[in-house]
């Protein structure tokens, strides 16, 4: 990965040494690791695990999964290349389903490989990997366009509620929805952020609490029933956060509890902004009913970190991801800029310019 990620206190993937290195985020933040991938099992298997997550980046990861499979099968004989190289696309794509950007990422990494299929293995391989750094840079470019646009909606001494994590540990650097406050920051604008703890996961506990702090940006920690209770006492101006999936109609995929807090910010009449790049937004699939909602382990539920405080045998239920309708974003947040009321003509512009 070039320098120009490199931004902020995250370096949520890069590349050292022939191999994709991410930050373990599900020990974050009692200890901060990187772990290290050679092939495309290996960072299928980090997807799944939630080693990284959060769309841009697991997008991100995704292509340079396809760049390891190529440069570990690389002095192969063709027919085992291409072999080796379907099976790097097949399992990475099943990794998880909910989030689009890996799709998105795998299929630009699949039309080069089509395009360059004459070239010799290696040099295809080394191709492919120059993309992956390009998807990773670009990501970062495209975040901070968001944050800049998003950063106008904003007003000098906001109180902004965030879900989950859509910071530079959900991309490549500098964030989505924490992009927009990092970016209001860097305005000279005083930001104080509200972070949902985001059961059952607990990434905002986890990840965006512990993002803000290294960059010294005001945040209070509250558990996700307490939303509604600091909007009907005043105490939140706007709500921002990010997506993994919007349909053509825009509605909006994001972690489980996103549409609960989308339903009381209308109740209280409080700007609800969603931080989505284009990558983010699947015109294949006509409304939010269609987009695949990911089940995770009931272990997820029934505990954390090896303690178990449900009893046995009882059912659980874990979707990690719900849909807000469209009628309930004030706005998205694209890196082409702010759509307000956001619906299909709107969206389909955004691909026309």
């Amino acid at each position: 990965m070039s320098s120009s990620t490199k931004t902020g206190v995250v370096e949520t993937l890069r590349w050292r040494n022939g191999r994709l290195e991410m930050i373990d985020q599900r020990i974050l933040p009692m200890r901060f690791e990187y772990l290290s991938y050679a092939n495309a099992d290996e960072v299928a298997q980090g997807i799944r695990s939630m080693v990284v997550r959060g769309a841009p980046a697991i997008g991100c990861a995704a292509a340079y999964g396809v760049a390891l499979q190529a440069l570990a099968h690389q002095h192969t004989e063709a027919k085992a290349f291409t072999q080796a190289m379907a099976h790097g696309f097949e399992v990475l794509a099943a990794s998880r389903p909910t989030a689009v950007n890996l799709f998105w990422a795998l299929q630009r990494m699949r039309q080069h490989q089509t395009a360059h299929a004459h070239l010799p293995q290696p040099e295809l391989a080394n191709g492919l990997l120059t993309l992956a750094h390009e998807i990773a840079d670009e990501d970062v470019r495209i975040n901070q366009a968001m944050g800049a646009h998003g950063a106008n909606l904003l007003a000098d001494g906001a109180r902004v509620l965030t879900h989950c994590n859509a910071g530079a540990l959900a991309t490549a650097g500098h964030g989505t929805a924490l992009g927009v406050f990092r970016s209001a920051v860097a305005a000279g604008k005083r930001i104080s952020v509200y972070a949902d703890e985001t059961r059952p996961f607990l990434q905002g506990a986890r990840l965006t609490a512990w993002e803000m702090v290294q960059e010294h940006i005001p945040v209070t920690l509250i558990t996700d029933n307490m939303a509604g209770h600091l909007m009907k006492h005043g105490e939140i101006d706007a709500v921002v956060v990010g997506t993994d999936r919007v349909a053509a109609n825009g509605d909006v995929a994001n972690k489980i509890g996103t549409y609960m807090v989308a339903v009381l910010a209308h109740r209280h009449q409080i700007p609800f902004y969603v931080a989505c790049p284009l990558s983010t937004i699947d015109m294949s699939l006509p409304h939010g009913d269609a987009i695949p909602i990911e089940e995770r382990n009931p272990d997820e539920v029934t505990g954390f970190g090896g303690q178990r405080w449900a009893p046995e045998g009882v059912k659980v239920r874990n979707p990690a991801f719900d849909v807000t309708p469209a009628e309930l974003v004030t706005a998205l947040i694209t890196e082409k800029g702010v759509v307000r009321q956001p619906n299909e003509a709107a969206l389909k512009k955004l691909f026309e310019a």
